[in-house]
């Protein structure tokens, strides 16, 4: 066979993508620290790109690289990548939330039940000697009303996760849903989510109608007195709200997995201010972004990944 050109590998992935690709006669450059500078110096004899959230595939990226045929990202999250820009030029552009859908949802899971159970405080509180009973008092999960926003892969494998409490499962997402689970009720406005919820869970994408979409007015519309969940991208959640829930008492607790700005030494001084003051509250436990993060999924989305592009069949 051919050589179809080289890729340029940005991100970690598992072997079985690798072999893969070179099954299909890929050369295959791998740079898993590289940084935009020398990307933009390197990719010019690309013809593919793996990427994840180290660089941003943006228009003088993409003018760079005249032989770029494909963009293949390891997660789900596009919005590092001008996916407009990229399909104009005729690039395909490619994602792999299949793979790591099952690491959210269970990442997720262990953040609602480290929240509702105390898991977290109660067990530093024994390493230090205290034996709080009454005060690490849980709440119990059957009988609660959940509402998912967004039912793509993620969400779909949360409520997965949810429907074995016993719960009342509720989801909201503009985009039409084909097969639906029977223990799902899609709902088709926000009002039944705002009005029932109990533990709600945010699985978007970060676009310019995602950008803070929990802020104040949201905040506001919400009935009970609720758990916030997020294992999306950071900037769904406007901080601000956040804030204004926790010091009302009204979001009782927030398991947080990606904030606006990260990690944390790249926050701004006013970002890591308000990151400081919402961990300082009782209920809320923060993870650094590793949601997604396990060791099945890096296979998983690398698997992912070869089949849609092997699928792609380009030929040079």
């Amino acid at each position: 066979m051919n050589q179809r050109g080289m890729v340029l590998i940005a991100a970690p992935v598992h072997e079985v993508l690798r072999a893969g690709l070179r099954s299909e006669c890929y050369e295959l450059l791998e740079l898993p620290d590289i940084g935009q500078e020398e990307a933009e110096r390197v990719i010019g004899a690309c013809v593919g790109v793996v990427t994840s959230t180290r660089l941003r595939i943006n228009k003088a990226l993409i003018d760079a690289a005249p032989q770029l045929c494909w963009i293949a990202r390891m997660g789900s999250g596009m919005e590092l990548i001008d996916v407009s820009y990229a399909e104009a030029r005729g690039i395909v552009c490619l994602s792999s939330p299949e793979g790591n859908c099952n690491a959210v949802a269970e990442h997720a899971m262990g953040l609602l039940l480290g929240i509702t159970k105390h898991i977290e405080e109660s067990a530093a509180e024994v390493k230090a000697g205290q034996w709080r009973r009454e005060e690490n008092r849980g709440i119990e999960l059957e009988g609660r009303c959940a509402g998912i926003i967004g039912f793509g892969h993620t969400g779909r494998a949360f409520a997965k996760k949810l429907q074995g409490f016993d719960m009342k499962i509720l989801a909201y997402d503009p985009a039409e849903i084909k097969d639906v689970p029977g223990y799902v009720r899609m709902m088709p406005s926000l009002e039944a989510i705002w009005a029932e919820t109990e533990i709600l869970s945010f699985h978007v994408q970060l676009k310019a109608d995602t950008h803070h979409y929990f802020n104040q007015q949201f905040l506001e519309q919400m009935q009970q007195r609720f758990i916030l969940l997020n294992t999306s991208r950071g900037a769904v959640v406007g901080p601000d709200a956040l804030l204004a829930g926790l010091e009302s008492g009204k979001i009782r607790g927030a398991g947080l997995d990606v904030w606006e700005e990260e990690p944390l030494g790249k926050m701004s001084k006013e970002s890591r201010e308000k990151f400081e003051r919402v961990l300082q509250y009782p209920g809320v436990i923060g993870t650094p972004h590793i949601a997604g993060y396990s060791h099945e999924s890096l296979r998983k989305m690398s698997e992912v990944l070869k089949n849609k592009i092997l699928a792609l069949k380009i030929k040079r």
